[in-house]
């Protein structure tokens, strides 16, 4: 499913009207629409239950004043609270505010200080509140009296349905401008907006519910749009059925390029987890004084041991030994547990440098390429990065935080400058394409954040690239199954309990419940 920013939505609604002859007022009536099922779906009958729809002046304010008809044709007793002067409301919210007003409901101004007393007043007797006050048009911080609803909506402690948006946040990124509603629910119409994905601002939309309100189906679909929140019937396409007469040769051979002294938990968490996906064979190169001790753990895994420095991890040297490695080899996950050693940081650059099978590169693979991006554009192996924000900050030189705000532009920008796909790690991953697609994954939790959970998540997309398949379908496929694993072990451990291996466990059911799942309602925020 495609997500929006506020501009792309502004001109599929300008399309929808110009080319496909769709009033404008019939989106707003079924949005308005759509708005009243989902109070009753989640909540119950409204007849007799007191409601209250804070609308604004513009488009938002319109579809409140649609849901406010439909909630009380239902039996509701509504009250609009009108943050905005009438003369102020144009367009087809005026159209619809009209017709609020002959039905004879309730619509109080809140513009002085004594109405909005009398609008908290209101909000504190509700049952359950509407937010639609400003939508998707807000560029900054809430002020004035929409900032005090919508301090009153928060501080009510009832049930909020926000339409389309939680009024305070923008449509486009996470960030927090000023103050925003807390939402129980929101229904956002025709497609996601940007905001209601990422975090922060993600955790103010409750759960997202996508509205159809009848926008052209091939709207909803424009290439123009690059991004896009995984699904799980997407997701499924990359684990198509195994042939009857299959064997390990069809799947690929993975050669895992990790572990020193101390870390050898992560390369045995990335050998598995190739397994684990369906790769067929796996071969674990290592440094040779921990061989013996990985032969008996991994006994489904086979090993190499190479050349290694005093310190024990992977020398220079063994580049002699790895280049006939890459022979029959599918996929190459490099990195986890490495050590940052300067014979070892070479070795990593000669073998990317080498390389012509696709490389996925984590942890200590991506530390060893300091901040020389610019040498990856002239990689010629298809190249994966799954750095988390710190990494990647390093990576670019800039701070982590910027990082954290611009997750989509930034993950962009540098897919496409140097040719490769990019993992960006965290609350909602990032996945973006040399082509500058990105997708967005709506599966994991914070239980996630543990030791050799991204060792787990570099082997599950190196196994899944090894059988083939485009391999931006697979990194997407691989991203969404580990938190989807991970999400199946915080339900049954709790996030506090569980561990990367916990993850590798319950990937067999994320699998099976993938291939099994029909297209999603909608994306979730949690």
């Amino acid at each position: 499913m495609k997500v929006v920013t506020a501009k792309e939505m502004r001109e599929l609604d300008r399309r929808a009207t110009a080319e496909y002859g769709v009033p404008s007022l019939l989106l707003m009536e079924n949005a308005g629409a759509a708005v009243a099922v989902e109070v009753e779906r989640r909540f119950g009958p409204v007849r007799g239950k007191r409601i209250v729809v804070c609308c604004g002046k513009g488009n938002n304010g319109g579809d409140g004043f649609v849901a406010a008809r439909h909630l009380h044709n239902r039996g509701a007793a509504v009250r609009v609270l009108l943050c905005a002067k009438r003369a102020e409301i144009a367009g087809d919210p005026r159209i619809n505010l009209q017709i609020l007003e002959k039905t004879g409901l309730p619509i109080l101004p809140v513009e002085t200080g004594e109405e909005v007393a009398g609008a908290r007043e209101a909000i504190a007797a509700s049952d359950i509140l509407l937010d639609a006050l400003l939508g998707t048009g807000l560029t900054g911080a809430a002020k004035g009296q929409a900032a005090s609803l919508i301090a009153a909506v928060n501080e009510a402690g009832r049930p909020v349905v926000a339409l389309d948006l939680p009024s305070g946040l923008g449509s486009d990124d996470g960030l927090l401008r000023g103050p925003y509603v807390r939402a129980t629910c929101t229904v956002t119409f025709a497609l996601p907006k940007r905001s209601l994905l990422l975090y922060p601002a993600a955790a103010a939309a409750g759960e997202v519910v996508v509205a159809d309100i009848g926008m052209p189906a091939p709207l909803l679909r424009d290439p123009a749009i690059l991004v896009e929140v995984l699904e799980a019937a997407e997701v499924a396409a990359a684990l198509p059925p195994r042939a009857p007469d299959a064997h390990k040769g069809r799947y690929g051979h993975v050669l895992v390029v990790a572990g020193s002294v101390g870390k050898t938990g992560a390369a045995a968490l990335c050998s598995l987890a190739a397994l684990r996906v369906g790769a067929g064979l796996v071969t674990l190169a290592l440094p040779e004084s921990l061989n013996d001790a990985m032969e008996a753990k991994l006994t489904e895994v086979m090993t190499v041991p190479l050349p290694e420095t005093e310190e024990r991890t992977l020398s220079r040297a063994a580049l002699d030994r790895l280049l006939p490695l890459l022979e029959g080899k599918a996929a190459v996950a490099l990195g986890p547990g490495l050590s940052t050693h300067p014979s070892t940081v070479a070795l990593v650059w000669d073998l990317v440098a080498a390389a012509r099978l696709p490389l996925v590169v984590d942890a200590d693979g991506i530390n060893a390429l300091g901040n020389r991006l610019e040498a990856l554009g002239k990689v010629t192996a298809p190249l994966v990065l799954t750095p988390h924000p710190g990494e990647l900050s390093r990576l670019l030189t800039v701070g982590t935080q910027e990082v954290q705000d611009q997750r989509i532009p930034i993950a962009q920008k540098v897919a496409q400058t140097y040719n490769l796909t990019l993992v960006l790690k965290g609350a909602r991953t990032v996945v973006a394409s040399p082509k500058g697609q990105v997708a967005i994954n709506p599966t994991g939790n914070p239980g996630m954040a543990t030791a050799g959970s991204g060792d787990v998540l570099t082997g599950i997309l190196a196994g899944l690239i090894a059988q083939g398949g485009d391999l931006d379908l697979k990194v997407r496929a691989g991203v969404y199954l580990h938190g989807l694993a991970g999400d199946l072990a915080a339900e049954a451990l709790t996030a506090e309990a569980m561990l990367a291996g916990d993850i590798l466990e319950r990937l067999p059911e994320a699998i099976r419940r993938v291939k099994g799942a029909a297209p999603a309602r909608s994306p979730s925020t949690g």
